[in-house]
Order: C-alpha cells, then structure tokens, then sequence
C-alpha cells in the first residue's frame, strides 16, 4: 500500500508536524513570519544598500523622509533605504539613479493591461530581451520598470508609433518603487546594456 509522502514546511523544508492542519504551509509560526519577510523584501539588495533613496507624494514629487522636497541631484536629500521605508511621508518610495555606479532603469509606458497581467507583445520582446533581472509594475499599474545595469549618461525618451513611450535614464532622475515584482522576475540586477543598445539603435 503506498504511503502518503511527508508534508514539509514550504520555508525551511523541514517535516511539518503530525498534527499540523492540512492547509498548514509553515512548521511553526517563525517560519511563517520569515516567508511572509521574505515575500516583502523583493528589491534588490544593489538598490537596498545604496544611500539613494526618498519618499514620493501622490503626484510623483520626490519628498524626504521627513515630508520637504527632494531633489534628485542633491544626496543631502537623500536617505537610507531602511529610513524611506520606515517613514510616512507621501505614499511610497523612490530610488535615485546617479553617474556615481551603472544602476540604470527602462520605464515601459502603458504596456500592461492590470485586469489581466497581460504584457503588450512589444513589450514581451522587451522583457524577453532583459534577461534575468529586476522588473516591477510601476505604480499606475499598467507599466514596468526594468532594472539592470548599463552606461547611459544621458536619459532618452523613445516614442512609439501606438502613442506608447520608452525612457530609459540612468543619472539625475528619481524613479517611484513599488516593490511589485513582475511575474517572478529575479531579485537582483544584471547587465542590461545590449538592451539599452537595441533600444537606442
């Protein structure tokens, strides 16, 4: 008579318990609260590391962490990202993009229908040709922001025939976070050049 294969803790692998319920996921509750962390810290640990980030109103103005306006040349204003996250100002965070390292960010305009996570087909070949890196939906939710590494010294705006844009920046821009990982993409940042290139031929 077969048996029935042992059910394991979706987090740390180990047997869950005999008498666990049987939707139960996790062995205990730390395992939980350490799969629930690891689910929300999704930004790369390039970005999380780096002093560059601040706080974003409704309208997308740069905010410090303590409500004033930011600048997105000016690291005065600037936090850590352990101090944006913790603070209320606005509604959400942004990363500043500066000539200091290659952090680079493609803004994919109007490309995701949010009611069925449905990409645009030209935006797939763009995705598809980023490769394995750091891609979220941006905050109104029918756009992405890839995120990779490359030289651009200067930003670039590539309009579209269907009315749709491309920005690509890399130094003196602010971008608003979400933190909303497109479709799994990977928590880390890769090299994106021959995409940067591809768009701007």
């Amino acid at each position: 008579m077969p048996t029935t294969p042992a059910r394991t803790c979706e987090h740390c692998s180990s047997p869950l318990p005999m008498m666990a319920r049987q939707h139960a996921r996790y062995c205990d509750t730390r395992c939980r609260s350490k799969a629930f962390r690891a689910k929300k810290n999704t930004l790369p640990v390039e970005l999380t590391t780096r002093d560059r980030w601040v706080r974003r109103s409704a309208t997308k103005v740069p905010l410090t962490t303590g409500g004033m306006p930011a600048s997105s040349t000016d690291p005065r204003t600037w936090s850590t990202h352990k101090e944006a996250a913790a603070s209320t100002a606005g509604v959400g965070l942004g990363f500043v993009l500066s000539d200091v390292d290659d952090v680079v960010c493609i803004d994919l305009d109007h490309c995701l229908n949010p009611l069925t996570g449905r990409l645009a087909p030209w935006a797939v070949s763009v995705v598809r040709d980023a490769g394995a890196t750091y891609v979220e939906v941006s905050p109104s939710g029918d756009g992405l922001h890839i995120w990779g590494r490359a030289d651009v010294r200067q930003g670039r705006r590539i309009r579209r025939p269907d009315g749709t844009a491309v920005e690509i920046y890399g130094t003196g821009r602010y971008i608003a976070m979400t933190g909303r990982r497109h479709e799994g993409a990977p928590s880390m940042l890769t090299d994106i050049s021959c995409l940067v290139d591809q768009l701007t031929a």
